[in-house]
C-alpha cells in the first residue's frame, strides 16, 4: 500500500524542490555557493518555512553562506509565490543541516571501533589461549 502523505508534507516537498532550483539557477550570490536543501518544515498556516541545508564546504562559511540566503530571502518567496499555489507563500528561515555531518562522524566512529574490536580479536586468537581448558574460567554446575 502506498504511503499516504498530508498536504503541508507534499508542499513541503514541492517547495524544496522549487528552491532548490531557484538557488541553483536564479540566485547570483557567490557567497551562497554550493548547498543542497535537505528539509523544509511549513508551520499549519503555511505562515514560515525552515529550510534546511548542507553545504558542500561544512560549516566552514557558514556565516556567509546564511546572509546570502537572508539577502535573496525576499526575491526566493517572491519567486515561490509564482510558482506554488498556495494560500500564503511562507516566510523563509534558513538553517545548517548537522545531521549529515554527524552521522558520517558517527559511522567513522564506529567504523574505527569495529576495527580495533577485529584487530583485538586478531591479536588474542593468535596468541592462542590462556587456559588449558580451551577459555572457559569456570566449570558449570
Amino acid at each position: 500500500m502506498p504511503k499516504e502523505y498530508s498536504r503541508s508534507q507534499r508542499v513541503a516537498e514541492q517547495i524544496r524542490r522549487e528552491l532548490a532550483e531557484l538557488i541553483r539557477l536564479e540566485v547570483k550570490d557567490p557567497r551562497i555557493g554550493m548547498i543542497s536543501l535537505t528539509d523544509v518544515e511549513v508551520t499549519p498556516d503555511y505562515a514560515h518555512a525552515k529550510v534546511f541545508f548542507t553545504s558542500m564546504t561544512g560549516e566552514e562559511g557558514l556565516d556567509e553562506i546564511l546572509a546570502g540566503l537572508r539577502r535573496a530571502s525576499g526575491f526566493l518567496r517572491r519567486e515561490l509565490g509564482r510558482r506554488v499555489r498556495i494560500h500564503t507563500t511562507p516566510e523563509l528561515h534558513f538553517h545548517y543541516d548537522k545531521s549529515l555531518e554527524q552521522g558520517s562522524r558517527l559511522s567513522r566512529l564506529i567504523d574505527d571501533a569495529v576495527r580495533e574490536d577485529e584487530a583485538r580479536h586478531d591479536h588474542e586468537s593468535s596468541a592462542g589461549p590462556d587456559l588449558p581448558d580451551g577459555g572457559a574460567d569456570k566449570k558449570d554446575d
